[in-house]
């Protein structure tokens, strides 16, 4: 892993929800997943099933990645071997937000939303 120290002064972090992450210091592995229903409805109606991902192909689907084939080269050259900052301010972090102040060796965040909007029609605006 990488050989950079990452010095930070003050951090302030108004909200953080719904398995949101504060790391600090090295991660070799960081997986961040988030899974959400957005219903948007004009009457406030809930359907018992609704609720259910597996009910929802959208979740369960491969995503599909593409294999990197083009060979890449890399030659880094840290001068400072210290990265640093004064001051780090969030309003806010939600569905498995991860705020990683550290070196990372693979990283990976997924979030699958699946919107579902029920309006009325309106037969008297035609």
């Amino acid at each position: 892993m990488f050989q950079r120290s990452s010095v930070v002064n003050a951090i302030k972090v108004n909200s953080g929800s719904f398995s949101s992450t504060i790391q600090l210091g090295d991660s070799r592995i960081i997986n961040g997943f988030s899974r959400a229903l957005a219903v948007q409805r004009e009457a406030e109606t809930f359907y018992v099933k609704e609720g259910n991902f597996s009910n929802y192909p959208i979740f369960s689907e491969p995503i599909p990645l593409s294999p990197i084939t083009e060979k890449i080269s890399l030659s880094t050259h840290n001068t400072h071997p210290v990265i640093k900052v004064n001051n780090i301010s969030i309003l806010a972090m939600s569905s498995s937000a991860i705020l990683h102040i550290g070196n990372s060796e693979n990283v990976s965040m997924e979030a699958r939303i699946k919107h579902i909007r029920h309006l009325h029609h309106n037969v008297d605006e035609q």
